[in-house]
């Protein structure tokens, strides 16, 4: 069995922002709801998917300058609890996340899902580097768009530094999208040449000289880490995700068979104007049902 979590929030996203999307009101949401029974389509049994019900959550209490919905336009921000109620009448198991992030719970998910004998992978289904921390064993991260795996070597080659020192990266480089700017001067090579020799924040001598790694201007990167070492751990606690997230239970609850209820799914194709969608997700869930 294998297992495939999605965050709903970056599908919604990124369909909102597709250059061929026509309908700014519900576009995103018919482009999620296509790409899972896709997912489906192309093989997935059991699948979870993680949204942001709200934009903001404990870490905006840690860094005032976090992401937040500030600004955001008013017809995506609009989508969240439709693509919700959407995914949900289709048959997919949805974790709306409140005070959590959509990241937390496909973490928390990929866990619980990892923990299971009959499993053999999870994949997380997002580019998002941040998620590549949960990376290792069973766990693997996919590019959709792209069709790339990602292993925990995999993950090592594209960012390089290993998934468990994710966090400590990007405590250092910062996350533009995130909105929280890292350390000064630190870029993501000498970073990652740090990091690949020590591990984590914690292991990197206080003595530059001793620094064996092969970054330039050892000294003055030393400096600002010293300087500035507890908001590099505030950082690194932000970039963490967090594995207690409310998801389900085990993995059973996540196998899709087709909308519970059809007359429902219907009747929000026709809300959305996408009629389409009930004859494509009656043929997905007849092929499911017959294997």
């Amino acid at each position: 069995m294998n297992v495939h979590l999605v965050d709903g929030t970056y599908e919604l996203f990124r369909y909102h922002f597709a250059p061929n999307n026509r309908d700014t009101e519900k576009g995103a949401t018919i482009g999620v709801l296509s790409t899972l029974l896709q997912l489906v389509s192309d093989g997935a049994t059991h699948v979870g998917v993680a949204t942001d019900h709200i934009i903001e959550s404990f870490r905006n209490d840690l860094w005032p300058g976090y992401k937040s919905s500030v600004g955001m336009p008013r017809e995506l921000l609009a989508q969240f609890p439709l693509v919700e109620a959407a995914m949900q009448v289709a048959g997919f198991v949805v974790w709306p996340q409140v005070t959590h992030e959509a990241d937390d719970g496909m973490a928390a998910a990929a866990l619980m899902a990892a923990a299971d004998d009959r499993v053999e992978r999870v994949v997380i289904c997002t580019p998002d580097k941040d998620l590549g921390q949960c990376v290792g064993g069973k766990v693997v991260q996919l590019d959709r768009r792209k069709g790339q795996y990602f292993d925990a070597a995999g993950v090592e080659e594209r960012l390089g530094v290993p998934p468990a020192s994710i966090p400590d990266l990007l405590a250092l480089v910062g996350d533009s999208a995130d909105g929280f700017p890292g350390l000064p001067g630190w870029g993501a090579k000498s970073a990652a040449a740090v990091l690949r020799r020590w591990g984590h924040l914690e292991d990197i001598p206080a003595d530059p000289v001793t620094w064996d790694a092969g970054v330039r201007g050892a000294a003055k990167l030393n400096m600002v880490l010293r300087d500035q070492f507890e908001l590099a751990l505030l950082f690194r606690r932000i970039a963490t995700v967090e594995t207690d997230a409310p998801v389900s239970d085990n993995v059973d609850e996540l196998e899709w068979t087709g909308p519970p209820d059809e007359a429902a799914y219907a009747s929000m194709c026709e809300k959305l104007g996408a009629p389409g969608l009930v004859g494509r997700a009656q043929a997905v869930a007849a092929r499911v049902n017959r294997s």
